[in-house]
Protein backbone atom coordinates (compact mmCIF):
# COMPACT_ATOMS: atom_id res chain seq x y z
CA UNK A 1 0.00 0.00 0.00
CA UNK A 2 1.35 3.46 -0.90
CA UNK A 3 2.22 5.95 1.82
CA UNK A 4 -0.47 8.54 2.66
CA UNK A 5 -0.15 11.97 1.04
CA UNK A 6 -1.65 15.40 1.62
CA UNK A 7 -5.36 15.53 0.86
CA UNK A 8 -5.82 16.89 -2.67
CA UNK A 9 -8.67 19.08 -3.83
CA UNK A 10 -9.60 20.18 -0.30
CA UNK A 11 -9.05 23.95 -0.22
CA UNK A 12 -10.98 26.52 -2.21
CA UNK A 13 -10.06 30.15 -2.84
CA UNK A 14 -11.67 31.36 0.39
CA UNK A 15 -9.93 28.69 2.48
CA UNK A 16 -6.48 29.65 1.18
CA UNK A 17 -7.23 33.34 1.60
CA UNK A 18 -8.24 32.68 5.23
CA UNK A 19 -4.86 31.05 5.87
CA UNK A 20 -2.78 33.89 4.49
CA UNK A 21 -4.85 36.80 5.85
CA UNK A 22 -4.98 35.12 9.27
CA UNK A 23 -1.18 34.87 9.23
CA UNK A 24 -1.02 38.66 8.95
CA UNK A 25 -3.16 39.00 12.15
CA UNK A 26 -5.06 42.14 11.05
CA UNK A 27 -6.48 43.03 14.47
CA UNK A 28 -3.12 42.64 16.20
CA UNK A 29 -1.37 44.66 13.49
CA UNK A 30 -3.92 47.47 13.70
CA UNK A 31 -4.25 47.74 17.48
CA UNK A 32 -0.57 47.05 18.17
CA UNK A 33 1.38 48.67 15.31
CA UNK A 34 -0.83 51.21 13.53
CA UNK A 35 -0.62 53.70 16.46
CA UNK A 36 3.17 53.67 16.07
CA UNK A 37 2.76 54.34 12.33
CA UNK A 38 0.53 57.33 13.14
CA UNK A 39 3.02 58.59 15.69
CA UNK A 40 5.90 58.35 13.20
CA UNK A 41 4.22 59.50 9.99
CA UNK A 42 1.26 61.54 11.13
CA UNK A 43 -2.19 61.42 9.58
CA UNK A 44 -0.76 60.34 6.20
CA UNK A 45 -0.09 56.86 7.61
CA UNK A 46 -3.05 55.22 5.75
CA UNK A 47 -1.28 55.91 2.46
CA UNK A 48 1.71 53.86 3.60
CA UNK A 49 -0.48 50.77 3.77
CA UNK A 50 -1.86 51.48 0.30
CA UNK A 51 1.65 51.86 -1.13
CA UNK A 52 2.75 48.58 0.45
CA UNK A 53 -0.36 46.85 -0.90
CA UNK A 54 0.21 48.15 -4.43
CA UNK A 55 3.86 47.07 -4.33
CA UNK A 56 2.96 43.54 -3.28
CA UNK A 57 0.11 43.39 -5.81
CA UNK A 58 2.67 44.15 -8.52
CA UNK A 59 4.83 41.35 -7.15
CA UNK A 60 1.81 39.03 -7.19
CA UNK A 61 1.29 39.59 -10.94
CA UNK A 62 4.49 37.81 -11.94
CA UNK A 63 4.42 35.44 -8.98
CA UNK A 64 0.97 34.07 -9.78
CA UNK A 65 1.77 33.89 -13.49
CA UNK A 66 4.71 31.62 -12.71
CA UNK A 67 2.46 29.53 -10.45
CA UNK A 68 0.79 28.17 -13.59
CA UNK A 69 4.13 26.74 -14.71
CA UNK A 70 5.60 25.47 -11.42
CA UNK A 71 3.79 22.66 -9.62
CA UNK A 72 6.52 21.73 -7.13
CA UNK A 73 5.47 21.70 -3.48
CA UNK A 74 8.47 23.85 -2.54
CA UNK A 75 6.70 27.19 -3.07
CA UNK A 76 9.25 30.00 -2.80
CA UNK A 77 12.37 27.89 -3.10
CA UNK A 78 10.97 26.01 -6.09
CA UNK A 79 10.28 29.26 -7.93
CA UNK A 80 13.70 30.63 -7.08
CA UNK A 81 15.40 27.39 -8.14
CA UNK A 82 13.65 27.44 -11.51
CA UNK A 83 14.73 31.02 -12.16
CA UNK A 84 18.06 31.48 -10.37
CA UNK A 85 19.48 27.97 -10.17
CA UNK A 86 19.79 25.23 -7.55
CA UNK A 87 22.40 26.84 -5.27
CA UNK A 88 20.29 29.95 -4.80
CA UNK A 89 17.17 27.80 -4.51
CA UNK A 90 18.67 25.69 -1.72
CA UNK A 91 19.81 28.86 0.07
CA UNK A 92 16.27 30.22 -0.35
CA UNK A 93 14.86 27.06 1.25
CA UNK A 94 16.90 27.71 4.39
CA UNK A 95 15.82 31.36 4.45
CA UNK A 96 12.21 30.21 4.13
CA UNK A 97 12.61 27.99 7.17
CA UNK A 98 14.22 30.88 9.08
CA UNK A 99 11.54 33.30 7.92
CA UNK A 100 8.44 31.25 8.67
CA UNK A 101 9.80 29.83 11.93
CA UNK A 102 10.88 33.29 13.04
CA UNK A 103 7.48 34.74 12.26
CA UNK A 104 5.73 31.99 14.22
CA UNK A 105 7.92 31.20 17.21
CA UNK A 106 8.32 34.83 18.26
CA UNK A 107 4.55 35.25 18.29
CA UNK A 108 4.26 32.81 21.20
CA UNK A 109 5.75 35.65 23.26
CA UNK A 110 2.99 37.93 21.98
CA UNK A 111 0.41 35.29 22.87
CA UNK A 112 1.67 35.22 26.44
CA UNK A 113 1.88 39.00 26.84
CA UNK A 114 -1.46 39.69 25.07
CA UNK A 115 -3.25 37.13 27.24
CA UNK A 116 -1.70 38.63 30.37
CA UNK A 117 -2.76 42.13 29.28
CA UNK A 118 -6.31 40.93 28.54
CA UNK A 119 -6.62 39.15 31.87
CA UNK A 120 -5.37 42.22 33.71
CA UNK A 121 -7.63 44.62 31.78
CA UNK A 122 -10.81 42.56 32.12
CA UNK A 123 -10.48 40.79 35.46
CA UNK A 124 -7.55 42.40 37.24
CA UNK A 125 -5.70 39.08 37.34
CA UNK A 126 -1.96 38.78 36.65
CA UNK A 127 -1.33 35.70 34.52
CA UNK A 128 2.28 34.53 33.96
CA UNK A 129 3.09 34.53 30.27
CA UNK A 130 5.13 31.30 30.01
CA UNK A 131 2.32 28.80 30.85
CA UNK A 132 0.07 30.61 28.36
CA UNK A 133 2.71 30.36 25.62
CA UNK A 134 3.28 26.66 26.30
CA UNK A 135 -0.47 26.00 26.26
CA UNK A 136 -0.59 27.86 22.97
CA UNK A 137 2.13 25.58 21.59
CA UNK A 138 -0.02 22.55 22.45
CA UNK A 139 -3.17 24.06 20.91
CA UNK A 140 -1.38 25.03 17.69
CA UNK A 141 0.24 21.60 17.44
CA UNK A 142 -3.22 20.01 17.67
CA UNK A 143 -4.62 22.38 15.05
CA UNK A 144 -1.81 21.47 12.66
CA UNK A 145 -2.16 17.77 13.46
CA UNK A 146 -5.79 17.80 12.36
CA UNK A 147 -6.80 17.93 8.70
CA UNK A 148 -6.22 21.07 6.65
CA UNK A 149 -9.95 21.65 6.20
CA UNK A 150 -10.32 21.67 10.01
CA UNK A 151 -7.71 24.42 10.16
CA UNK A 152 -9.44 26.36 7.40
CA UNK A 153 -12.75 26.29 9.28
CA UNK A 154 -11.13 27.46 12.52
CA UNK A 155 -9.27 30.28 10.78
CA UNK A 156 -12.40 31.31 8.91
CA UNK A 157 -14.31 31.83 12.16
CA UNK A 158 -11.45 33.63 13.91
CA UNK A 159 -10.71 35.88 10.93
CA UNK A 160 -14.36 36.93 10.60
CA UNK A 161 -14.39 37.77 14.31
CA UNK A 162 -11.23 39.90 14.32
CA UNK A 163 -12.04 41.79 11.13
CA UNK A 164 -15.62 42.15 12.33
CA UNK A 165 -14.63 44.02 15.49
CA UNK A 166 -12.51 46.42 13.41
CA UNK A 167 -15.43 46.87 11.02
CA UNK A 168 -17.65 47.62 14.00
CA UNK A 169 -15.23 50.32 15.13
CA UNK A 170 -15.14 51.84 11.64
CA UNK A 171 -18.92 51.75 11.36
CA UNK A 172 -19.34 53.48 14.72
CA UNK A 173 -16.93 56.26 13.73
CA UNK A 174 -18.58 56.84 10.35
CA UNK A 175 -22.13 56.80 11.75
CA UNK A 176 -21.16 59.41 14.33
CA UNK A 177 -19.45 61.52 11.68
CA UNK A 178 -16.07 61.25 13.34
CA UNK A 179 -14.77 63.68 15.95
CA UNK A 180 -15.95 67.25 16.40
CA UNK A 181 -13.79 68.15 13.39
CA UNK A 182 -15.97 65.98 11.14
CA UNK A 183 -14.79 63.52 8.49
CA UNK A 184 -11.74 64.56 6.49
CA UNK A 185 -9.67 63.28 3.58
CA UNK A 186 -6.58 65.22 4.68
CA UNK A 187 -4.75 61.90 5.24
CA UNK A 188 -4.46 61.55 1.47
CA UNK A 189 -3.18 65.06 0.68
CA UNK A 190 0.38 65.41 -0.60
CA UNK A 191 1.36 67.64 2.30
CA UNK A 192 0.55 64.91 4.81
CA UNK A 193 1.94 62.03 2.75
CA UNK A 194 5.35 63.38 1.74
CA UNK A 195 6.73 63.86 5.22
CA UNK A 196 10.04 62.61 6.70
CA UNK A 197 8.34 59.96 8.83
CA UNK A 198 6.67 58.24 5.88
CA UNK A 199 9.74 56.03 5.32
CA UNK A 200 9.24 54.56 8.79
CA UNK A 201 5.50 54.15 8.10
CA UNK A 202 6.29 52.18 4.95
CA UNK A 203 8.56 49.89 6.96
CA UNK A 204 5.69 49.20 9.37
CA UNK A 205 3.25 48.77 6.49
CA UNK A 206 5.32 46.19 4.61
CA UNK A 207 5.75 44.22 7.84
CA UNK A 208 1.95 44.09 8.15
CA UNK A 209 1.64 41.97 4.99
CA UNK A 210 4.10 39.28 6.01
CA UNK A 211 3.02 35.82 4.89
CA UNK A 212 0.57 36.83 2.15
CA UNK A 213 2.59 34.97 -0.48
CA UNK A 214 2.15 31.62 1.28
CA UNK A 215 -0.83 30.81 -0.95
CA UNK A 216 1.37 28.68 -3.20
CA UNK A 217 2.36 26.46 -0.27
CA UNK A 218 -1.14 24.96 -0.38
CA UNK A 219 -1.06 24.15 -4.08
CA UNK A 220 -1.15 20.38 -3.58
CA UNK A 221 -4.24 20.65 -1.38
CA UNK A 222 -6.09 23.23 -3.48
CA UNK A 223 -9.00 22.64 -5.81
CA UNK A 224 -8.05 23.72 -9.35
CA UNK A 225 -4.81 25.32 -8.07
CA UNK A 226 -4.13 27.12 -11.37
CA UNK A 227 -7.17 29.27 -10.53
CA UNK A 228 -7.55 29.19 -6.75
CA UNK A 229 -3.94 30.05 -5.89
CA UNK A 230 -3.76 33.28 -7.98
CA UNK A 231 -7.23 34.33 -6.86
CA UNK A 232 -6.44 33.79 -3.19
CA UNK A 233 -3.19 35.74 -3.56
CA UNK A 234 -4.88 38.75 -5.12
CA UNK A 235 -7.75 38.62 -2.62
CA UNK A 236 -5.33 38.47 0.31
CA UNK A 237 -3.10 41.35 -0.74
CA UNK A 238 -6.01 43.46 -2.02
CA UNK A 239 -8.06 42.96 1.12
CA UNK A 240 -5.17 43.66 3.47
CA UNK A 241 -4.06 46.82 1.65
CA UNK A 242 -7.52 48.37 1.47
CA UNK A 243 -8.62 47.17 4.91
CA UNK A 244 -5.52 48.43 6.70
CA UNK A 245 -5.69 51.85 5.03
CA UNK A 246 -9.43 52.18 5.73
CA UNK A 247 -9.17 51.22 9.39
CA UNK A 248 -6.22 53.53 10.07
CA UNK A 249 -8.09 56.37 8.34
CA UNK A 250 -11.20 55.78 10.47
CA UNK A 251 -9.11 55.90 13.64
CA UNK A 252 -7.73 59.25 12.47
CA UNK A 253 -11.34 60.40 12.08
CA UNK A 254 -12.21 59.11 15.54
CA UNK A 255 -9.78 61.56 17.19
CA UNK A 256 -9.52 64.21 14.49
CA UNK A 257 -6.64 65.25 12.26
CA UNK A 258 -5.31 67.69 14.85
CA UNK A 259 -5.46 65.38 17.86
CA UNK A 260 -4.81 61.80 16.75
CA UNK A 261 -1.00 61.99 16.79
CA UNK A 262 -0.98 63.31 20.34
CA UNK A 263 -3.47 60.61 21.36
CA UNK A 264 -1.17 57.97 19.86
CA UNK A 265 1.79 59.46 21.72
CA UNK A 266 -0.08 59.53 25.05
CA UNK A 267 -1.27 55.90 24.89
CA UNK A 268 -0.29 53.96 21.76
CA UNK A 269 -1.42 50.63 23.18
CA UNK A 270 -4.81 52.00 24.16
CA UNK A 271 -5.59 54.07 21.04
CA UNK A 272 -7.94 51.56 19.40
CA UNK A 273 -9.54 50.59 22.70
CA UNK A 274 -10.25 54.22 23.49
CA UNK A 275 -11.78 54.77 20.05
CA UNK A 276 -14.06 51.75 20.18
CA UNK A 277 -15.14 52.59 23.75
CA UNK A 278 -16.17 56.07 22.62
CA UNK A 279 -17.94 55.14 19.39
CA UNK A 280 -19.33 51.67 20.17
CA UNK A 281 -19.20 51.05 23.90
CA UNK A 282 -17.06 49.57 26.70
CA UNK A 283 -18.35 46.08 25.92
CA UNK A 284 -16.77 46.31 22.46
CA UNK A 285 -13.43 47.26 24.00
CA UNK A 286 -13.65 44.20 26.26
CA UNK A 287 -14.45 42.04 23.24
CA UNK A 288 -11.53 43.53 21.32
CA UNK A 289 -9.19 42.52 24.14
CA UNK A 290 -10.36 38.91 23.82
CA UNK A 291 -10.25 38.92 20.02
CA UNK A 292 -6.64 40.12 20.01
CA UNK A 293 -5.75 36.87 21.75
CA UNK A 294 -7.72 34.82 19.19
CA UNK A 295 -6.11 36.88 16.39
CA UNK A 296 -2.69 35.84 17.65
CA UNK A 297 -3.80 32.19 17.81
CA UNK A 298 -5.06 32.38 14.23
CA UNK A 299 -1.75 33.82 13.05
CA UNK A 300 0.16 31.07 14.86
CA UNK A 301 -1.95 28.31 13.30
CA UNK A 302 -1.59 29.78 9.82
CA UNK A 303 2.20 30.02 10.05
CA UNK A 304 2.42 26.57 11.69
CA UNK A 305 0.62 24.99 8.74
CA UNK A 306 2.89 26.78 6.27
CA UNK A 307 6.04 25.68 8.10
CA UNK A 308 4.87 22.08 8.23
CA UNK A 309 4.41 21.99 4.48
CA UNK A 310 7.82 23.50 3.87
CA UNK A 311 9.33 20.86 6.17
CA UNK A 312 7.42 18.13 4.35
CA UNK A 313 8.61 19.37 0.96
CA UNK A 314 12.26 19.57 2.03
CA UNK A 315 12.06 16.09 3.56
CA UNK A 316 10.70 14.78 0.25
CA UNK A 317 13.61 16.54 -1.47
CA UNK A 318 16.05 14.64 0.75
CA UNK A 319 17.43 17.83 2.32
CA UNK A 320 15.76 17.31 5.72
CA UNK A 321 15.41 13.92 7.48
CA UNK A 322 12.97 11.59 5.73
CA UNK A 323 10.88 11.19 8.92
CA UNK A 324 9.66 14.78 8.52
CA UNK A 325 8.01 13.71 5.28
CA UNK A 326 5.51 11.40 6.96
CA UNK A 327 1.83 12.22 6.47
CA UNK A 328 -0.83 11.11 8.95
CA UNK A 329 -2.94 8.30 7.42
CA UNK A 330 -6.23 9.72 8.71
CA UNK A 331 -5.84 13.49 8.88
CA UNK A 332 -3.45 13.70 5.91
CA UNK A 333 -1.35 16.25 7.76
CA UNK A 334 2.47 16.46 7.92
CA UNK A 335 2.28 15.51 11.57
CA UNK A 336 5.95 14.68 12.18
CA UNK A 337 7.05 18.02 10.73
CA UNK A 338 4.42 19.64 12.94
CA UNK A 339 5.71 17.91 16.05
CA UNK A 340 9.28 18.91 15.23
CA UNK A 341 8.25 22.53 14.74
CA UNK A 342 6.40 22.48 18.06
CA UNK A 343 9.47 21.13 19.85
CA UNK A 344 11.60 23.85 18.27
CA UNK A 345 9.11 26.48 19.42
CA UNK A 346 9.08 25.08 22.95
CA UNK A 347 12.88 25.16 23.12
CA UNK A 348 13.05 28.78 21.98
CA UNK A 349 10.22 29.92 24.25
CA UNK A 350 11.60 28.21 27.36
CA UNK A 351 15.10 29.39 26.51
CA UNK A 352 14.00 33.03 26.44
CA UNK A 353 12.01 32.51 29.64
CA UNK A 354 15.01 30.95 31.40
CA UNK A 355 17.10 33.95 30.39
CA UNK A 356 14.55 36.28 31.98
CA UNK A 357 13.64 37.85 28.62
CA UNK A 358 10.55 39.97 28.10
CA UNK A 359 7.99 38.02 26.04
CA UNK A 360 7.10 41.04 23.89
CA UNK A 361 10.18 43.25 23.70
CA UNK A 362 12.62 40.38 23.22
CA UNK A 363 10.99 37.03 22.37
CA UNK A 364 8.52 38.55 19.90
CA UNK A 365 10.51 41.41 18.43
CA UNK A 366 13.94 39.80 18.31
CA UNK A 367 12.75 36.52 16.82
CA UNK A 368 10.20 38.06 14.43
CA UNK A 369 12.57 40.62 12.91
CA UNK A 370 14.95 38.27 11.03
CA UNK A 371 11.90 36.22 10.05
CA UNK A 372 10.23 39.27 8.52
CA UNK A 373 13.37 40.37 6.67
CA UNK A 374 13.94 36.80 5.46
CA UNK A 375 10.48 36.60 3.91
CA UNK A 376 10.96 39.96 2.20
CA UNK A 377 14.29 38.76 0.76
CA UNK A 378 12.48 35.67 -0.54
CA UNK A 379 9.95 37.92 -2.27
CA UNK A 380 12.77 39.84 -3.92
CA UNK A 381 14.51 36.66 -5.09
CA UNK A 382 11.19 35.30 -6.36
CA UNK A 383 10.56 38.48 -8.39
CA UNK A 384 13.99 38.15 -10.03
CA UNK A 385 13.36 34.44 -10.59
CA UNK A 386 10.09 35.16 -12.41
CA UNK A 387 11.84 37.48 -14.86
CA UNK A 388 14.69 35.04 -15.59
CA UNK A 389 12.42 31.99 -15.73
CA UNK A 390 10.30 33.40 -18.53
CA UNK A 391 13.39 34.46 -20.47
CA UNK A 392 14.49 30.82 -20.65
CA UNK A 393 11.35 28.89 -21.59
CA UNK A 394 8.82 29.14 -24.42
CA UNK A 395 5.53 30.54 -23.13
CA UNK A 396 2.38 32.41 -24.08
CA UNK A 397 2.39 34.91 -21.23
CA UNK A 398 2.42 38.67 -21.87
CA UNK A 399 5.40 40.96 -21.26
CA UNK A 400 3.52 42.91 -18.61
CA UNK A 401 3.34 39.79 -16.44
CA UNK A 402 6.76 38.35 -17.21
CA UNK A 403 8.97 41.43 -17.63
CA UNK A 404 7.45 44.67 -16.38
CA UNK A 405 5.73 43.44 -13.19
CA UNK A 406 8.60 41.31 -11.83
CA UNK A 407 11.24 43.98 -12.52
CA UNK A 408 9.15 46.77 -11.00
CA UNK A 409 8.42 44.53 -8.02
CA UNK A 410 12.13 43.77 -7.61
CA UNK A 411 12.99 47.47 -7.50
CA UNK A 412 10.19 48.26 -5.05
CA UNK A 413 11.00 45.29 -2.81
CA UNK A 414 14.68 46.27 -2.74
CA UNK A 415 13.59 49.68 -1.47
CA UNK A 416 11.27 48.07 1.08
CA UNK A 417 14.02 45.81 2.43
CA UNK A 418 16.28 48.83 2.71
CA UNK A 419 13.61 50.77 4.63
CA UNK A 420 12.98 47.91 7.05
CA UNK A 421 16.69 47.28 7.62
CA UNK A 422 17.45 50.97 8.11
CA UNK A 423 14.54 51.35 10.54
CA UNK A 424 15.03 48.01 12.25
CA UNK A 425 15.21 49.69 15.65
CA UNK A 426 11.49 50.46 15.27
CA UNK A 427 10.79 46.74 15.34
CA UNK A 428 13.27 45.66 18.01
CA UNK A 429 13.89 48.53 20.39
CA UNK A 430 17.31 46.93 20.83
CA UNK A 431 20.90 48.12 20.82
CA UNK A 432 22.86 48.62 17.60
CA UNK A 433 24.83 45.43 18.21
CA UNK A 434 21.67 43.35 18.59
CA UNK A 435 20.10 44.95 15.51
CA UNK A 436 23.17 44.24 13.38
CA UNK A 437 23.13 40.62 14.52
CA UNK A 438 19.41 40.20 13.77
CA UNK A 439 19.71 41.68 10.28
CA UNK A 440 22.91 39.73 9.57
CA UNK A 441 21.14 36.42 10.27
CA UNK A 442 19.47 36.51 6.86
CA UNK A 443 22.61 36.85 4.69
CA UNK A 444 24.34 34.44 7.08
CA UNK A 445 21.69 31.77 6.49
CA UNK A 446 21.84 32.47 2.75
CA UNK A 447 25.59 31.82 2.76
CA UNK A 448 25.03 28.64 4.77
CA UNK A 449 22.55 27.54 2.12
CA UNK A 450 25.08 28.06 -0.66
CA UNK A 451 27.58 25.95 1.28
CA UNK A 452 24.91 23.26 1.76
CA UNK A 453 24.26 23.29 -2.00
CA UNK A 454 27.94 22.77 -2.66
CA UNK A 455 28.05 19.87 -0.21
CA UNK A 456 24.95 18.24 -1.72
CA UNK A 457 26.37 18.52 -5.23
CA UNK A 458 29.59 16.82 -4.17
CA UNK A 459 28.34 14.18 -1.75
CA UNK A 460 24.66 13.60 -2.66
CA UNK A 461 24.47 14.43 -6.37
CA UNK A 462 21.15 12.63 -6.83
CA UNK A 463 19.50 14.88 -4.22
CA UNK A 464 21.09 17.97 -5.74
CA UNK A 465 20.06 17.03 -9.29
CA UNK A 466 16.41 16.47 -8.38
CA UNK A 467 16.02 19.46 -6.08
CA UNK A 468 12.76 21.34 -6.80
CA UNK A 469 12.06 19.14 -9.82
CA UNK A 470 8.54 19.14 -11.20
CA UNK A 471 6.14 16.36 -10.16
CA UNK A 472 4.57 14.20 -12.90
CA UNK A 473 2.23 16.03 -15.25
CA UNK A 474 -1.21 16.49 -13.75
CA UNK A 475 -2.82 17.68 -16.94
CA UNK A 476 -4.81 20.46 -15.31
CA UNK A 477 -3.61 23.68 -16.87
CA UNK A 478 -3.46 22.98 -20.57
CA UNK A 479 0.01 24.50 -20.81
CA UNK A 480 3.12 22.68 -21.97
CA UNK A 481 5.20 21.46 -19.05
CA UNK A 482 8.51 23.21 -18.56
CA UNK A 483 11.37 20.75 -18.23
CA UNK A 484 12.26 19.48 -14.77
CA UNK A 485 15.17 21.89 -14.63
CA UNK A 486 14.86 24.46 -17.42
CA UNK A 487 17.80 26.52 -16.20
CA UNK A 488 21.41 25.69 -15.74
CA UNK A 489 22.80 26.21 -12.28
CA UNK A 490 24.61 29.33 -13.33
CA UNK A 491 25.39 30.22 -9.73
CA UNK A 492 28.20 27.82 -9.00
CA UNK A 493 30.40 27.21 -6.04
Amino acid sequence: MSAPTLRKGTLGTADIAFFVVSAAAPLTVMAGVAPIALLLGGIGAPVGYLVAGVTLAVFAVGFTTMSRHVRSAGAFYAYITRGLGRPVGIAAALIAMLGYNGMEVGVYGLLGSATADTSRALWGIDVPWLPVSLLGLALIWYGGFRSIDFGAKVLGVLLVAETGILGLLAGGVLLEGGSSEGLSLASFSAGNVFVPGMAAVLACAFAAFTGFESTVIYRREARAPERTVPRATYIAVGFLGLFYAFIVWTVVQAFGDAKVVQAAADDPGGLFFSAITTYVGPWAADLMHILIVTSVLASLLAFHNAINRYGLALAEEGVLPAALGRVHPRHRSPYVAGAAQTVLGALVVTGFAAAGADPYAQLLLWVNTPGMIGLMVLQLLAALAVFLFFRRIPHREGRLRTVVAPLVAAVLLTGAIGLVSYNVDLFTGASTAVNVLLVALVPGVFLLGLLLARRLRRHRPEVYASFAAEPPQEGHDGLPDPPAQPVSTSVTL
